[in-house]
């Protein structure tokens, strides 16, 4: 194994993380995704309370009570994208050394609600927020709205493109005057190519649904268990670039899904044999922790060296267990981390080759009951198929991700004890 962290490869890999590491925009992206840790988790602990309510017979899914605890995950999750947009245009904003980072927040959140066409007007003649794109879906769109705002702010400032203040104004008053132009022509940039997108579309998409929709177009061609394994691959390197791959990939699988568990459901109410359909190893993308089957990651924290991939796995193993991972992908971070992004990737078409075994030599059987529910590992696979043996195995998958992990994990805690060592030298 030593041989392996010291490798060629891994010492090369381990160089260009942390190259990447420095570039001003990639650096502005993690530090923002690494902040959103109490967001994350405080918007994971209702979700787990919403999850166990109905499971003890407390409440019910779209009970008031369940709505009124579901709120927190609304404004945390559901939004988290805003939050990212906010605290990565601030930081990028510092890194380029720009006057006001503060204001440049604002206006990049501002536009990203344009981008997302995030109001919309209802036919009675209210206004909505349509909330599709706040959320981890929208991410992508985020990061593309930052770096298009903040660039057209610092031509403009670079250019001395403002409405001039006397200097006798306060230096609020002068900065906000000097944001006008800037987010004016951001404003018309997003509103343009909206309206382009929208027009093409005939009003069905904006900015970022149509990039959603680009994605997912090819993928409909690939239901087959070839495809599933492309698909698979393809959603899990989606989600190392901040493209919530999942969300692409699953307005496609669902209804392969829905028409393969009622035929499953047919079958076993007549006594027949279950049938495998190849959409069902969509399931080996997060059975252990989430997407990218990130609870092993977790697991090998809690007993790591480094400090901050300690305090994250701590915060992040029970969230895993309940298949919820913001707190593992965004405090390591995963995404545009290209040493833990290979693991991400590599262990979804290993785990998909395993459930296939599964399947085929009869050891677990395809789902025929519809749990729509968050539930722990184990739980939904048992209640979909009343088979025991489904139950337990996505726990034994934790061996072959667990094996795909740990290489990867040690080579990046290796990295971060040095800089942690650094910085407690520079301290003393």
């Amino acid at each position: 194994m030593e041989g392996l962290f010291n490798s060629r490869f891994m010492v090369k890999l381990q160089d260009f993380g942390q190259k990447l590491g420095t570039n001003k925009f990639l650096s502005a992206l993690q530090g923002a995704m690494m902040s959103m840790m109490g967001v994350l988790m405080v918007g994971a602990v209702f979700q787990i309370i919403c999850a166990i309510g109905p499971m003890l017979g407390v409440f019910e899914n779209g009970d008031t009570i369940y709505n009124f605890l579901y709120m927190p995950y609304n404004y945390t999750m559901n939004c988290l994208s805003v939050w990212i947009v906010v605290v990565m245009a601030y930081t990028y904003a510092k890194n380029l050394k720009m006057k006001s980072p503060l204001i440049t927040a604002v206006d990049s959140t501002v536009c990203f609600l344009v981008a997302t066409g995030a109001f919309m007007a209802l036919e009675n003649g209210t206004t909505a927020l349509n909330m599709s794109f706040l959320g981890a879906s929208g991410m992508f769109t985020g990061f593309l709205v930052v770096f298009v705002v903040i660039h057209v702010e610092k031509f403009c400032a670079d250019k001395n493109i403002r409405i001039r203040m006397p200097d006798v104004c306060p230096p609020f008053l002068v900065d906000g005057f000097s944001s006008i132009l800037p987010l004016l022509f951001n404003v018309v940039i997003f509103m343009i190519i909206s309206f382009g997108i929208s027009s093409v579309s005939g009003g069905a998409l904006n900015l970022a649904s149509g990039i959603m929709a680009v994605l997912a177009a090819p993928l409909s061609v690939l239901i087959s268990v070839p495809g599933m394994f492309i698909i698979g691959i393809f959603a899990s390197l989606l989600w190392c670039f901040g493209i919530h791959g999942t969300m692409i990939v699953y307005p496609v699988l669902m209804p392969m899904m829905m028409t393969a568990l009622a035929e499953n459901a047919a079958h076993a109410a007549a006594g027949e044999p279950l049938v495998f359909y190849p959409v069902a190893l969509f399931t080996a993308l997060q059975c252990c922790g989430g997407t990218g089957n990130t609870l092993p990651l977790a697991l090998f924290g809690l007993r790591s060296k480094s400090k901050q991939i300690q305090a994250v796995a701590k915060v992040s193993a029970v969230p895993g267990w309940f298949g919820i991972n913001e707190p593992m992908t965004f405090g390591m971070p995963i995404m545009f981390n290209p040493i833990l992004c290979i693991p991400y990737v590599l262990n979804i078409p290993l785990v998909m080759l395993c459930y296939y075994i599964g399947y085929q030599t009869g050891f677990i059987i395809p789902a025929w009951i519809p749990i729509m529910s968050l539930m722990p590992m184990g739980f939904a696979q048992y209640l979909g198929t009343l088979n025991w043996t489904n139950a337990i195995w996505d726990y034994i998958m934790l061996i072959p991700t667990g094996l795909v992990w740990y290489p990867f994990f040690k080579i990046y805690e290796k990295q971060l004890v040095a800089k942690e060592a650094a910085a407690a030298q520079n301290e003393a």
